[in-house]
C-alpha cells in the first residue's frame, strides 16, 4: 500500500518514490509488471518461469522497503565493546578508536547519516541496502573478536567467544 505522504512515479522500467525522508529509484526487469490501483503497487509476472516468479518476489519486497524507507527510514546500531574503544562525530563523518595506531575516518555517502551515543554508532537513511551496506564498512574496520569479543558489532548481534588454550605447559595431555 502507498502511504499518503508519499508520490510514487511509474515510467515504463523506472520506479520513483519520493517522501519526507528521501527520493529512491528502482529499474524494474521486463520480467515483472507494475500496476497501480487505488492506493495499492500490484506486481505481476509476465512469465511463470522460476527467474521470474522469485524477482517477482524480490521486486515485491524492495517497493516495500522503499515505501517504509522514505517514510519512517532504516537504522542500523551498532556497538563498540572493548577497553578505550570510542567513536566520535567529526561534521557528518565518524572517527574510530578501536585500538589501532591510527584513528579511522568513516564517511558517509550522500542519503546516509551517522550519531554517535556514547559506545553506540547510528547509521540511518531512506535505502535500506545502503544503510546496510554502511554499518557493515564501519564493522569491517574491526569485527568482533573470537576470544574477548572485542571489537564493533551489531546491537542485536550475539558473539560466541571460544574458550583459550586449557591446558598451558602440558605435553600430551601430561604434565611437562
Amino acid at each position: 500500500y502507498i502511504p499518503k505522504d508519499v508520490q510514487f512515479t511509474l515510467e515504463s522500467h523506472k520506479v520513483l518514490v519520493e517522501g519526507p525522508k528521501g527520493k529512491l529509484t528502482l529499474h524494474i526487469r521486463p520480467e515483472v509488471t507494475l500496476e497501480r490501483k487505488d492506493e495499492a503497487v500490484i506486481v505481476k509476472r509476465t512469465r511463470e518461469d522460476k527467474f521470474a516468479k522469485s524477482y517477482h518476489g524480490l521486486i515485491r519486497s524492495l517497493i516495500a522497503n522503499m515505501m517504509k524507507g522514505v517514510t519512517t527510514g532504516w537504522t542500523k546500531t551498532l556497538q563498540l565493546v572493548g577497553v578505550g574503544f570510542r567513536a566520535r562525530l567529526e561534521g557528518k563523518s565518524v572517527v574510530l578508536s578501536v585500538g589501532f595506531s591510527h584513528p579511522v575516518t568513516v564517511v558517509p555517502p550522500e542519503g546516509v547519516t551517522l550519531a554517535v551515543e556514547e559506545n553506540k554508532i547510528v547509521v540511518s537513511g531512506a535505502d535500506k541496502e545502503l544503510v546496510g551496506r554502511v554499518a557493515a564498512q564501519i564493522r569491517a574496520v574491526r569485527p568482533p573478536d573470537a576470544y574477548k569479543g572485542k571489537g564493533i558489532r551489531y546491537d542485536d548481534e550475539i558473539v560466541r567467544t571460544k574458550p583459550g588454550k586449557a591446558g598451558k605447559g602440558t605435553v600430551g595431555g601430561t604434565q611437562a
